[in-house]
């Protein structure tokens, strides 16, 4: 959540740099008029807080001097009456500003370049080469259904369309880089922790997902959980309303999970194949880290993600995403995206985001910084999408007569 203290201090700066996300002005506006009522109940607050404190001295002096006080009693009992009805009235106003601001995307760092969809994202640099073919490369969905490893039309007989079952070497090598992953980030200094598929309204709060994203979750009927959409979400609540020690930061953590999305908002987009599934499974990496450890810590996290690539020996590269392709939590993200011969292009298949405050104010995660209690910063990537991966791996291994190379790295948890 957008801190709500800058908000009242530097609303003009706060409001230029959501402007730069793409919040509509409309919704400024508003957020202006919430702001203002606060600043007005809080004032009136004091105001009257003020006069107390006044008139009680008063009070001791009259006491002291033995003059009647029967009148400023009167007037010391009516004003605690307005300051309970004043101190009333502002935190019903907090508590208006708080539910909008939970609506409001993070604030983009000022490092992030302006623009309006992925088009304009920067790019940083590539790794690899991309293999040059004496054939025309196919596309996943043809590999998998030539070599029999995925097959979609099972996946749509068990529950609907954008779901897939893996057989024999599909299903294997899905294993295999879950492992190879999990040892690799272990290697990398991540814990490994294992973390339920399901979790309550307040962990998807805590994260960003909802108020703003609930027609993406799936919901259990009749009771406050959902599928999780990420392993962001359990992972990084491990800690929420906690206050840390500083010595145990920073906290790295890996995690693998299946994750559930109904793509809600991409409908028509990358409806074959395994791109875009509403269940897939992914290897995640999330650290709560000290505010000066964090900018250090995401480009680690960055770096281990790359790597994992390259030692795939996959060609990839690395672009920094402008204001209008940034996550609604992340404050700067660098996405990861992985050639694929069969599309000729780049396809995001990591999103490493550094969410500063914006996570941990909203999930209440603290540490005991000197005499004070401070907010972590957040840190959560991709590292990497298992389904995206294998689509890489395929392509990009594939031979002449459809067969598929396996990477030599891979081999050992084969």
């Amino acid at each position: 959540m957008i801190d709500l203290k800058l908000l009242q201090k530097d609303f003009n700066g706060v409001s230029a740099k959501l402007m730069r996300k793409g919040v509509d002005a409309a919704l400024i506006e508003i957020l202006k008029e919430k702001n203002e009522k606060l600043k007005l109940a809080k004032a009136s607050f004091e105001t009257l807080q003020a006069d107390q404190n006044a008139m009680s001295k008063e009070f001791g002096v009259y006491k002291r001097e033995g003059k009647d006080v029967s009148e400023l009693k009167a007037k010391v009992d009516a004003n605690k009456i307005k300051i309970a009805e004043a101190l009333e009235i502002q935190r019903d106003r907090h508590e208006e500003l708080e539910t909008l601001a939970m609506t409001i995307p993070n604030m983009p760092d000022d490092s992030v370049p302006d623009g309006e969809d992925e088009d304009d994202n920067v790019e940083i640099k590539k790794v690899l080469t991309p293999k040059v073919f004496s054939f025309t490369p196919k596309e996943h969905w043809e590999l998998a259904e030539e070599n029999g490893w995925i097959d979609f039309e099972r996946g749509v007989k068990l529950a609907t369309s954008r779901f897939s079952v893996s057989f024999g070497m599909g299903a294997k090598l899905e294993r295999a880089l879950i492992n190879f992953m999990l040892n690799f980030n272990s290697k990398r200094g991540f814990e490994e922790v294992s973390v339920p598929a399901l979790v309550n309204r307040a962990a998807l709060e805590g994260t960003g997902q909802l108020p703003k994203f609930e027609d993406d979750l799936y919901k259990m009927e009749g009771q406050e959980l959902f599928l999780i959409p990420t392993a962001e979400v359990p992972v990084t609540n491990l800690f929420q309303d906690e206050i840390l020690s500083e010595n145990q930061l920073p906290i790295k953590m890996t995690a693998y999970t299946s994750c559930f999305r109904k793509e809600a908002g991409a409908a028509g987009r990358d409806t074959r194949g395994m791109i875009r599934q509403h269940q897939f499974h992914k290897v995640e990496l999330v650290t709560i880290a000290n505010p000066e450890q964090s900018e250090e810590v995401f480009y680690e996290m960055v770096t281990c993600a790359s790597d994992i690539l390259t030692t795939l020996k996959l060609p990839h590269r690395l672009v920094t995403l402008c204001t209008g392709d940034l996550g609604f939590s992340a404050a700067y993200t660098v996405d990861i995206e992985v050639w694929l011969p069969g599309q000729a292009t780049y396809r995001e298949i990591s999103s490493i985001s550094n969410t500063r405050e914006f996570q941990a104010r909203r999930a209440k995660i603290r540490f005991k910084d000197g005499k004070k209690n401070s907010f972590v910063h957040t840190i959560n990537g991709s590292s990497l999408a298992v389904g995206r991966t294998l689509v890489a791996i395929m392509e990009n291994f594939q031979n002449e007569d459809g067969s598929i190379e396996i990477p030599e790295v891979l081999l050992p948890y084969l």
